[in-house]
This record gives C-alpha cells, sequence and structure tokens, in this order.
C-alpha cells in the first residue's frame, strides 16, 4: 500500500466522529492513558450523521415509553425481558456519563433534560395492552413511579395538545413515566471528542478511510484520504473501530473478517414533521410513543417527541419512512448496489422475499402526500394543520441483514461485529443505539481485550459502578446510583422515580 518509511504507528483508529466511536474513545483514554489514539471523520464536523441531534429522535432509549420492546404475546400477556434489558444497558450510559461530568471529562451537561417519557394506546384493545403493559413493568426496580392513565380529564391535563379535538368516546390510556430524558447525543459527541482532544488524541476531519488491510503481524494497515488535499495517508495499528454508521457495512467488508460472511444492509430513510409553530410546541412536553401500524416494521413506531437542543425546545412527529440507496445522508447512490457481494447474496435476496411487508409499507410511506402525512398525525394531534410542520430528513439508517439458512433475516436493532482476533470490531444497525452506546463499547473492550480488561476492572467499575450486576435485581445499588446521576448530571426533583406506581382512572 505505501512505502514501510511513510507508515505512521497507532495504538487504536477510530472511524467515523460519532457518539460511538467517541465514547469508545474516551473508555479507553480512562483504563489506557498511554495509547496513542487516531480518529478519522470523511465529513467536516462532528457527530454529522445519526448522531446530529435533528437526524435522531433523542429519545434515551430506555424502553420506559418504546412499544416495540413490550410485545404482546398470543396469550394476551406482554413480554418486557428486551425492555428490562435496554433499560438496564441504559443505567450503564447514565453512570458513566455522570463519573464523566464530575471527572472533567465532559465540560458540561447540558446534553441532557428531564422529559417525561409517555405510551399511548386508544381503542379498547389498546388500553386493555397498556393496562397489562403497565402491571408488568411497574412491579420491576427500573421502572418504578410508571403510572396508567386512562382519564379524558387526566390526558388533558397532562397532553393539552393531544387531546383537542379529540373524541374521547374512542377510549385512550397511557403509561407516564416522570423520570425520562431528553438527549442531544450531537452535543455529548462533541464534549467527548473535545476531551479526545485536550489528551493528545489525533482527530482528523476531511479525512475517508478507503481500505483496511490485515498485515501478518495482526495489526491493520489503514489507508486515508485527505480529501481537501487528495493525499493519501497510511498508519498501521493493533486496533480498529469501525462507528461510521452505514458505511460501517462496507468498511467491514473491506476488511475481509470472516464474522462478515453473508451480511447485507438494507438502507431506510426515517423522515419527520418539524414544528415550526412556538405556540404548539409550547402546549407539549413529553415524548409520547403509539404502536407501529399493523404490518409495519418496528422502527416505524410514531412518536411526537419534545426535543431540547442548544438549549431551545422543539417538536418532532414521526417518522416516516423514505428509502435512498445511499448508506448516509451524505452517501453514494451507489452505496447498495456496491456492498452485495457474492457471499451475502443469497442473504439480501431472501429478505427480499420474506419481507414483502417491509416493501408494501416503504411504497405506501413514499407515496404518501403532504396532506396524507399531516393526516397520520391526527391520530397524535387532533387538530394538526400542514403549515405548522415542515419535513425534514432524519439520519439514514442501514438495517443489518443476515444469513438464514439458504436466504436471509432482516434485523431491526443493534449489531456489534468483532473479529476473532480481536482487532478489529465495528456497529452496525440501529435503534437503540446511542442510548445503549456505552455498555455496547464495553462489550467491545471485553471482546477485543481479553488480556487487558481484567486489569480495567477497577477503573472501570469506579465509572460504572454496576458493572457485571443486574440493577434490576440489586435495588439498593439502583437508588444508590441512580440518586447519584441525578445529582451529577444536574436532573432536576422530576427526573427522580416515585417509590410505587400510581393508577389514575376515570
Amino acid at each position: 500500500m505505501s512505502n514501510a518509511a511513510t507508515i505512521q504507528k497507532t495504538d487504536v483508529v477510530l472511524i467515523g466522529a460519532g457518539i460511538m466511536s467517541a465514547t469508545l474513545g474516551a473508555l479507553l483514554r480512562q483504563v489506557q492513558p498511554d495509547w496513542s489514539i487516531t480518529m478519522f471523520e470523511r465529513l467536516d464536523a462532528a457527530a454529522p450523521e445519526s448522531s446530529d441531534p435533528w437526524n435522531n429522535a433523542g429519545t434515551g432509549h430506555s424502553a420506559l415509553c418504546e412499544l416495540n420492546y413490550t410485545p404482546q404475546n398470543a396469550d394476551g400477556s406482554v413480554d418486557v425481558s428486551k425492555a428490562i434489558d435496554i433499560n438496564e444497558r441504559f443505567q450503564v450510559s447514565r453512570q458513566f456519563w455522570s463519573y464523566a461530568a464530575e471527572n472533567g471529562v465532559l465540560a458540561t451537561t447540558n446534553f441532557i433534560n428531564p422529559i417525561p417519557h409517555v405510551s399511548f394506546t386508544h381503542g379498547a384493545d389498546g388500553v386493555d395492552y397498556l393496562r397489562k403493559r403497565y402491571e408488568a413493568l411497574s412491579r420491576h426496580p427500573l421502572f418504578e413511579g410508571m403510572q396508567f392513565i386512562d382519564s379524558p380529564d387526566e390526558f388533558t391535563k397532562r397532553l393539552p395538545l393531544m387531546a383537542k379535538g379529540r373524541d374521547f368516546s374512542d377510549p385512550v390510556a397511557l403509561n407516564w413515566t416522570d423520570y425520562g430524558t431528553d438527549i442531544d447525543f450531537g452535543a455529548l459527541t462533541k464534549e467527548l471528542l473535545a476531551y479526545l482532544g485536550r489528551t493528545d488524541a489525533d482527530i482528523a476531519f476531511g479525512h475517508e478511510v478507503r481500505n483496511l488491510s490485515k498485515q501478518s503481524d495482526g495489526s491493520w494497515l489503514v489507508k486515508v484520504r485527505n480529501l481537501r488535499t487528495g493525499k493519501d495517508r497510511v498508519l498501521s495499528s493493533k486496533f480498529v473501530f469501525v462507528g461510521a454508521g452505514g458505511y460501517a457495512l462496507p468498511l467491514l467488508q473491506k476488511s475481509g473478517i470472516k464474522e462478515m460472511s453473508g451480511i447485507g444492509g438494507f438502507p431506510v430513510s426515517g423522515l419527520f414533521l418539524r414544528c415550526n409553530n412556538p405556540a404548539l410546541i409550547s402546549q407539549h412536553e413529553a415524548k409520547v410513543y403509539g404502536k407501529a401500524a399493523v404490518g409495519a416494521p418496528p422502527m416505524s413506531v410514531p412518536h411526537l417527541d419534545t426535543r431540547v437542543i442548544n438549549g431551545d425546545r422543539g417538536l418532532l412527529f414521526g417518522p416516516y419512512a423514505g428509502w435512498t440507496p445511499k448508506f448516509l445522508k451524505d452517501g453514494k447512490l451507489t452505496d447498495l448496489f456496491g456492498s452485495v457481494k457474492p457471499n451475502n447474496l443469497f442473504s439480501m435476496l431472501g429478505v427480499g422475499v420474506t419481507e414483502l411487508g417491509l416493501v408494501k409499507y416503504l411504497v405506501s410511506e413514499l407515496l404518501k402526500s403532504p396532506a396524507g402525512r399531516v393526516h397520520s398525525m391526527e391520530e397524535f394531534i387532533p387538530r394538526a394543520e400542514g403549515h405548522d410542520w415542515e419535513l425534514i430528513m432524519a439520519g439514514q439508517r442501514v438495517q443489518v441483514i443476515r444469513r438464514k439458512g439458504a436466504g436471509g433475516v432482516l434485523e431491526f436493532g443493534t449489531a456489534v461485529i468483532t473479529a476473532e482476533d480481536g482487532s478489529i470490531a465495528g456497529l452496525l444497525g440501529a435503534s437503540p443505539g446511542a442510548s445503549t452506546g456505552v455498555s455496547a463499547m464495553l462489550d467491545v473492550m471485553q471482546k477485543c481485550f481479553p488480556r487487558e480488561y481484567a486489569s480495567w476492572e477497577p477503573k472501570l467499575k469506579e465509572m460504572v459502578p454496576s458493572l457485571g450486576l443486574k440493577l434490576s435485581e440489586n435495588q439498593a445499588l439502583f437508588r444508590e446510583v441512580w440518586d447519584w446521576s441525578n445529582k451529577a448530571l444536574h436532573l432536576d426533583d422530576a427526573n427522580t422515580p416515585k417509590h410505587a406506581g400510581v393508577d389514575s382512572h376515570a
């Protein structure tokens, strides 16, 4: 690839300046401060793609409100196992952020703000489902303080924008949790990158990683192009992490690791309506999630979201699915076709056959008119008017396709790919993503650095006191770390869960 004399050496290469690479870099800097870290970002800014606050819902996915994490079983019961697991992982993120805030890693905690998390259904079946969900979750320590509400008066008091013009002869129900949060992952990413910069990490914007090549000594040659000058740069690194959003897939394919065999990707765009009427924004203060339409994929769960970005409140409704073959908003139209390889061809063709429901959903979404999008919003805002909203394109997500039998299966979630020897890892997929990023990066560290991990554990437990434990089984520890994180992250009393659930009935 290059003359040996021109090859630079580094201990760690991080590809992509998003929340995942920033989190892993900060964790590694804490436990191994003597390692050299080099980060490359093809664009000219930090967190430019999925980590940008307008490219995600900023929910802080803790499964307090997301109904796709609590599916209803055939017998009518509600399965809460995934919700508990995701909440556990989000608590790990809160602990690390708290440590970071108290120990100079983060200069501010403005990236996180208290916002109620709310599940919303209507109709007799929807009310029955939410009641069962409440009964299944509220007994768990991590969901302490969740309320079940089916009173129209209480609904109107708490969600006035959603109540105006609503026909309450169609019954409604809410699972309401006061201690949810809104997170600006773009601001958090920039804080973590600033810390890496202060601790001598080499962060290069406008640099695109073009190739990854494994060497006989186990290291990686990383070929990078400066997009401003056109000059190439080659590094030898002991470890590479690919946190490049949708571009993680083609880069991991270039690495040639066997773990990528059979894996493909399917890109889906997220579109949102963003409110431009301050009077409406002031009438809603919650993240309200509903149920996905019958036949729609989990990523399509509709939600009306209060956002706090740079101290200003905003309001989003969506998502509406869009489609482009690009793997990033700033990607190329050839991305999808270029990712088709002999080893994943049948996986991808198989998904085309098995996911006809997704294809039908995407076609219907693409055919929606502006008036049709506003009409879809009326389930949440009965008196919605199009002139109060503008359409924005949020982040581009690449859903993972894995081999299954002779064909493939489409996965909706976050997947970490790690080489057998631990020399390279990458992140694929989407939600819950950033919210569980600390947990995901700790998993990467454990798998990729087995020799060092044991010596790191004391420091890691200082940063994440619940490391290796389940908070849902250690209520006293949960209360301790919850109170600590509320204080460290400057979250007010509204973010302190009650010690008992509250029913509010008509």
